[in-house]
């Protein structure tokens, strides 16, 4: 990358710093996605329960506005021969808050929201010794948001001087690719490790603002978004770390 490249980006960042905040999205765009336990095939049972409670702190898409929430996840995972499948209920309850409070909207104040869904996912793999690889996976998730957040962008997109989506609902789709082991003398412990690359339906509500007009992303790729996530088991409780634009700490027990 040359120096011209480099001072065109870091212009784009300082320029989106600066510039107003008037973009207002659903609070789980980009969000939704979250890592599904499943059973590997040197488990000894093929299926299970999984009951997961987790924190996640993460800004909206320009970087601005800051979001925490908490979220409660069950699912229940299956494994067979060459294949697994994962799927699950979902809710979230949590804060938006603008980072911006002079360019935000003067009735602005910290919004709740909250949301439930459910979450879908399944992967071919192959085995050799204590690994699992999982090759080419796929998942999805569906979300409804609900609260203070939801009804405020409602208000607002009754004025012209705000980009605002007012969907409720929201539909996630993307590829994944995963690898899952133990070591040879600790069959209990396992850990993962997963990539996912996906993108949200319907239309981006980042775009035909400031914020597209300035970034150094070219499209189609501004509407993708990637996340990588750590998975720790052992024997019967687990953990999982989401990152991508977010951090997600889950705890849970498997069943």
């Amino acid at each position: 990358m040359n120096h011209k490249h480099l001072f065109a980006i870091f212009a784009a960042f300082a320029f989106c710093s600066s510039c107003n905040k008037n973009i207002y999205a659903p609070a789980l765009y980009h969000h939704d996605i979250a890592y599904q336990p499943k059973p590997a095939s040197f488990d000894a049972v093929k299926s299970a329960n999984y009951l997961s409670g987790g924190v996640n702190l993460y800004t909206d898409e320009t970087g601005i506005d800051l979001v925490s929430a908490g979220q409660v996840n069950f699912s229940q995972g299956y494994a067979f021969k060459g294949s697994n499948i994962a799927y699950g209920a979902f809710g979230e309850f949590g804060d938006y808050q603008s980072g911006v409070s002079h360019n935000a909207p003067y009735n602005f104040t910290d919004k709740f929201f909250g949301a439930f869904g459910a979450r879908v996912s399944g992967d071919l793999f192959t085995s050799y010794g204590q690994t699992d690889f999982r090759f080419i996976g796929f998942e999805a998730a569906y979300s409804h948001e609900f609260g203070a957040y939801t009804d405020f962008r409602r208000f607002l997109s009754q004025s012209t001087s705000y980009h605002i989506d007012t969907r409720t609902e929201l539909y996630t789709v993307g590829l994944t690719s995963e690898i899952i082991f133990h070591n040879r003398k600790t069959t209990n412990i396992e850990h993962g490790i997963r990539l996912f690359i996906g993108t949200t339906l319907g239309p981006d509500p980042y775009a035909n603002s400031d914020y597209y007009s300035v970034t150094a992303l070219p499209k189609p790729f501004s509407r993708l978004f990637p996340k990588a996530s750590y998975f720790l088991n052992v024997r019967r409780f687990f953990g999982v770390l989401d990152a991508g634009s977010e951090i997600t700490v889950r705890a849970g027990y498997k069943f």
